[in-house]
Order: C-alpha cells, then structure tokens, then sequence
C-alpha cells in the first residue's frame, strides 16, 4: 500500500472516531469523494398539479440554474392556473369571500420569506422571496403584505374570478351560521409544496396555497410558516407539508421531518414517524388528512400521509411520473 493511501485511510479512521456519526458520515464522504454521489438534479411536489410544475422547475434545474430559481419557477405555474381551487388567485375565497394567500420560501443558505392573508396579488410565492431578499424580516401579512407587494411593483388583480364568486354564494347560502365547521377532504387542501435539489448539491423549497376552503376570516394555516409548512437544511434534507395545516403545525411538522433525517432516518422513515406523531397528538382522526414530503442530500425522497389519496410528482434526469404516497389508513 502506497504511504499517501495508508495516511488516507489512517485520517478517515481518525475522524470517524472524533466526530458525532451523522458528522462522521458527512465528513467521511467528503474525504473518500465516492459516498456522495447523488441523484442530483431532482425536484418533487405535492399532487397531481406537481408534474406541470416539475417540468417548469426542471427547465431551471437542467440549465445547472439553482433550486431557489427553480422552486419559485415551478410553483408560479400553479399560481397561475386559474382552474386551481386551493393555490393561488383562483382559490376558493373566506367565508366572507376574500381569497386570501399564503406563501413560503427557503434556500440552502437559511433565508426564507413568507407572506399571510395576501389578497389581490397573483404570485405570492414571489413575494415571499422579494421579502427575503430585501428586508430584514421573514413574514408580513394582511395590508402590510400587499402595500409591500405594490411597492415593489407587484400588480393588484382582482378576487375572486367570476367560476369562484359564484360557487362562494351558493356555498354561503347553505352555510349561514358564521362558526359552523368547513368542510374538509382530499378535494380541499392540496397546497403546493415542492423541494429541489440542484446540479451543486444546494437544496430550496417553496410553498403556497389559497388555504382552507370557506375557512374564518384571517385564518393561517402552516403553508406560511417556516417549520410547518416547509423546512430546508442544506446539511440535511427538506421536508413540506400538505393537508389540515393546524395538524401541521402542532408538531412543527417539516421540521420534524429534517431533525428526523439528521438523525438518521431515511425520507421515507422520516415521514412515516411525522404521520404517526400527528395521528398521536389527536384522539379522532376522522377527516383530519395530512402528508409529508421529503429530500434528503442525495436525492433520495419519501412521501407519507395519515390517509390513503396522496401523491407526489417526481422529476430528474430520465424520470418524470406521479407516485402515490404510503399511508397509515384508508378512509
């Protein structure tokens, strides 16, 4: 054996034998150069609404362009779609008729930025990133959201569209008490969260949504909120969330997921162990639908929800498909 390879090895053995093993493991890929060969680029998303999203992420991703363009990219595809009724302008609105949006962002580097209750503007999710990138806060809602969107040069459009109005006052008409319960279902909170992993091996996610359909008037789910509804660590992994955000966001659910990851479980085990801290945590989960995503360094991914009716798209070099999640009961 030649003395620089006896030194190597020598070195690797050292390290391993200092360092905490999540640590170790990250360091001795480094120094060996040959266990950390990743599926890079990749990018996932929630739903079906995913795969048309993916192919615009993906035009980012296979130009060796960064997740944070890619991710902001794909999602504005849903925002757009105008027959969407749970993301963006044409979502379904409050009880009181406002469609109110709410929208995160992150990139490797721990920045993030999110907006609440955003009325009247069409790509919340890039609003959430010019917040980022431009003030020293993460989150503004309400009038201060859309005043700062307008300042920087964000068009006001009107909400709801006219398919929406409509079905809002025959809702209304069947629904005149002003506490009763919305409806909740597989049709009703299929948010938009996606992760991508680019060419560098740099991870980002983004997340937006119209939220609960008919929900109370300001109300907020996790699709906004750094750690519930999105959660990126560059050493680690990422991780969103879909379903009932209040669920979501009892045990700081994206979070939950990366810290899982850390620790050593795979994406897929990772998901399965937040699905079944969220059943725990709630004595009837009947209606009460939540699933996780989830990518790691090397591209490797795991998706879980309490119910069956999830599913996730998945788009890297030669592979483009919808996959439907595990999960822990049928309905």
């Amino acid at each position: 054996m030649k003395r620089r390879s006896f030194f190597r090895i020598g070195l690797t053995t050292a390290v391993l034998g200092v360092f905490k093993p999540v640590k170790a493991a990250r360091v001795f890929g480094e120094i060996t150069g040959g266990l950390n060969e990743s599926n890079a680029p990749i990018v996932i998303s929630t739903w079906r609404h995913g795969l048309a999203a993916n192919d615009n992420a993906w035009k980012v991703l296979e130009e060796h362009g960064p997740a944070l363009d890619a991710v902001e990219h794909g999602v504005r595809t849903t925002e757009s779609d105008m027959t969407n009724r749970s993301v963006g302008i044409g979502g379904r609105p409050d009880r009181t008729g406002h469609v109110t949006l709410d929208a995160c962002i992150m990139d490797e580097k721990s920045n993030c930025g999110a907006v609440g209750c955003l009325e009247g503007i069409k790509h919340p999710i890039s609003v959430a990133r010019t917040i980022m990138e431009n003030t020293p806060h993460v989150m503004l809602v309400g009038d201060g959201a859309k005043d700062f969107a307008l300042d920087y040069g964000f068009k006001h459009v009107k909400s709801p569209i006219k398919a929406v109005k409509k079905e809002w006052k025959e809702w209304k008409k069947k629904n005149k008490k002003l506490f009763e319960k919305p409806v909740i279902n597989t049709e009703n909170h299929d948010t938009i969260g996606m992760l991508a992993l680019d060419s560098n091996g740099n991870l980002s996610g983004a997340c937006t949504t119209s939220g609960w359909g008919y929900k109370l008037p300001g109300r907020i789910g996790d699709s906004p909120i750094i750690g519930a509804g999105l959660f990126v660590d560059n050493e680690v992994g990422a991780a969103c969330a879909t379903g009932l955000g209040e669920a979501v966001i009892r045990i700081a659910g994206s979070h939950t997921v990366v810290e899982l990851m850390r620790q050593g479980r795979t994406p897929q085990q990772a998901c399965e162990e937040a699905v079944a801290r969220i059943i725990d945590k709630h004595e009837n989960v009947e209606g009460l639908q939540v699933g996780f995503l989830a990518l790691d360094k090397k591209g490797n991914y795991g998706a879980y929800s309490v119910f069956n009716g999830f599913n996730f798209a998945v788009k890297s070099t030669g592979q483009s498909e919808l996959i439907d999640a595990g999960f822990d009961r049928n309905w």
